[in-house]
């Protein structure tokens, strides 16, 4: 048996056997809980990414890599979709392997762990960039991807929580946000709590967990996100929108979302985390939710802890910007009007 056929066979093997298990524990429990739920998406998730990656071992198909940069321009020959950004930057410097937030390729915005799929001219950014504006996007997207993590795995399993979505709130609005169903109406978190909420975020900087993407079919993310009533009705939305009619996953450690991307390359690259506040708003299509709102600071940049600490408490603020009855009806960017009219449901 050829080393190739081998590797196969055990990637399959393996996804076989987490699938089963998974499936054995997530039928054993008449409650649903968010750790029965993360089993069974990871299990899914990682069937399909072997189910994937055996496709390009069959075949090897090389691809010609031109990078532009620092410490001096490169061709690299890679593997057309197994190689990814972070393989090429491997080969040209450890410091740009380390500090990129997110690649180039051929002028689009591609993860650093994302194989890449045909010859390409590939740039790096970072933190530090001149122009920071796409580093500081990614990142401020991948924060609210984080607040996702840290609302599904902070509470017992006697707390379901359901995550709705979390909006692309602009750098400048002074917080990141994730809309979240805590089934808690009357809660009100303390200082504590929220300190308690914040390093669950905070202490993924020593986790070194990569940001892993991966497209699947709507009927699969469908079957991975059965339990939460929001993904549900989004999915078919979003795959409708796709150029390939599919959706779009990340995973983190074991957290598994929804969303279009990119995120960062590590969470080594994440070093301050600030739940700042939750607060309860309301939605005529959903009922009473909460917005979890957040912030966060790269390990590429430091700040002074009093600085720190306005912009915690600027990001705590109720922020009012697109709430979830604003997707009823997808349009462009909202109006003043629009803004004014939202801003009365949010409950301070």
């Amino acid at each position: 048996m050829s080393v190739r056929k081998f590797c196969t066979l055990c990637m399959q093997n393996a996804s076989q056997s987490a699938l089963k298990s998974a499936k054995k524990f997530y039928s054993s429990s008449t409650k649903l809980t968010n750790t029965e739920v993360r089993k069974k998406r990871n299990a899914l998730f990682e069937e399909e990414k072997q189910r994937q990656r055996a496709a390009y071992v069959k075949r090897v198909e090389k691809i010609l890599v031109n990078y532009k940069g620092q410490p001096k321009d490169v061709k690299l020959l890679m593997n057309k979709g197994i190689s990814t950004p972070y393989n090429c930057a491997m080969h040209i410097n450890e410091f740009l392997m380390k500090r990129s937030i997110v690649a180039l390729v051929n002028g689009e915005l591609w993860d650093i762990h994302r194989p890449l799929e045909e010859p390409c001219d590939i740039e790096f950014r970072h933190m530090l960039d001149q122009d920071p504006k796409l580093p500081n996007q990614v990142f401020w997207r991948t924060g609210a991807f984080i607040l996702g993590h840290v609302m599904e795995t902070a509470f017992k399993d006697n707390v379901y929580v359901e995550l709705c979505s979390f909006p692309p709130i602009p750098v400048e609005k002074g917080c990141f946000v994730y809309d979240v169903d805590l089934k808690l109406p009357d809660w009100k978190p303390s200082q504590r709590e929220l300190t308690s909420l914040s390093m669950v975020g905070g202490e993924l900087w020593d986790k070194n967990w990569d940001f892993e993407r991966l497209e699947v079919d709507a009927s699969l993310a469908l079957k991975m996100f059965e339990d939460n009533r929001f993904k549900r009705e989004q999915i078919p939305d979003i795959a409708q929108k796709h150029k390939q009619k599919r959706v779009v996953l990340y995973r983190m450690g074991e957290h598994i979302d929804i969303t279009s991307g990119p995120l960062i390359a590590n969470t080594s690259q994440l070093y301050r985390f600030q739940v700042a506040q939750i607060h309860h708003i309301k939605s005529r299509r959903f009922g009473p939710l909460q917005r979890v709102q957040g912030i966060a600071m790269p390990s590429a940049l430091h700040m002074h802890w009093w600085s720190w600490d306005l912009l915690c408490k600027r990001a705590s603020k109720p922020m009012d910007y697109l709430l979830p009855d604003y997707f009823i009806s997808p349009s462009k960017e909202p109006t003043q009007q629009k803004e004014d009219n939202v801003r009365a449901a949010v409950e301070n």
